[in-house]
């Protein structure tokens, strides 16, 4: 099983009389991972409220658990602008990832430059904040999970929870980064990938997805990594 933590949005739907989605990164991130064929569930908050509602029967609809999706009464369902159309993702460009032992680097070191910038604006608003005890509590609904992915950005005492319940459960723990921000927090035996500042088409979602089924899979991080750029028509910058 893969266990995504991060708070989705309510995404309106783009064409009248289709259904809303789930917007943000730790959803897409989740979808991803559901249509590669994985097992996940989704650690977040949502409102208790109508748009909350259908966030949480996009996620079904898309194959994502979400026993621990909590709800927050005293807080709305943040929304999140329609997806934009997607473009092709520009190979020159290369990706901000930390992969422990890949090209001689160590997890918590910086193994190359930013993901792919559009030049748009980020469509996703940010879902509601997470604090450790959030944490705590939703991955009390979750067990068994192989990989563990921290849809950031997260603070110190959130993601030492997470490094915590990676190690009880003997995970994989993915951390998503700040850009800039790559080392701050994340413990060293992480898979550390820095965010782009806007993913307006989910290709970053989608690589994340990729990478934790491979992983889950027991494909070695680095060529699990490699696999999931390849597959989304990303190149490794070599120089």
């Amino acid at each position: 099983m893969i266990a995504v933590v991060g708070s989705p949005t309510f995404m309106p739907a783009s064409a009248p009389g289709a259904p809303g989605g789930a917007g943000g990164l730790a959803a897409g991130i989740a979808l991803a991972a559901a249509a590669g064929g994985a097992e996940v569930q989704l650690v977040g908050k949502i409102g208790d409220d109508p748009s909350g509602d259908a966030v949480l029967l996009a996620l079904a609809r898309g194959g994502v658990g979400h026993l621990a999706v909590l709800r927050d009464a005293g807080h709305a369902t943040p929304i999140a602008a329609p997806r934009a159309p997607e473009v092709e993702p520009a190979d020159s460009e290369p990706i901000a990832a930390l992969l422990a032992g890949d090209d001689g680097t160590e997890a918590g070191e910086t193994a190359a430059g930013a993901f792919g910038a559009s030049g748009t604006a980020n469509p996703h608003a940010a879902g509601l904040t997470l604090d450790p005890a959030d944490i705590a509590l939703g991955l009390r609904y979750v067990r068994d999970f192989l990989v563990l992915v921290a849809a950031g950005p997260l603070d110190e005492p959130s993601t030492l929870v997470l490094a915590e319940a990676a190690t009880f459960a003997d995970a994989t723990l993915i951390v998503i980064a700040k850009s800039g921000d790559a080392s701050a927090v994340a413990p060293r035996s992480a898979i550390v990938l820095e965010a782009p500042e806007t993913d307006p088409d989910a290709a970053f979602a989608a690589l994340v997805g990729r990478l934790a089924v491979a992983v889950e899979r027991g494909v070695a991080p680095a060529d699990a990594f490699r696999a999931a750029t390849a597959e989304g028509g990303w190149e490794r910058a070599t120089g």
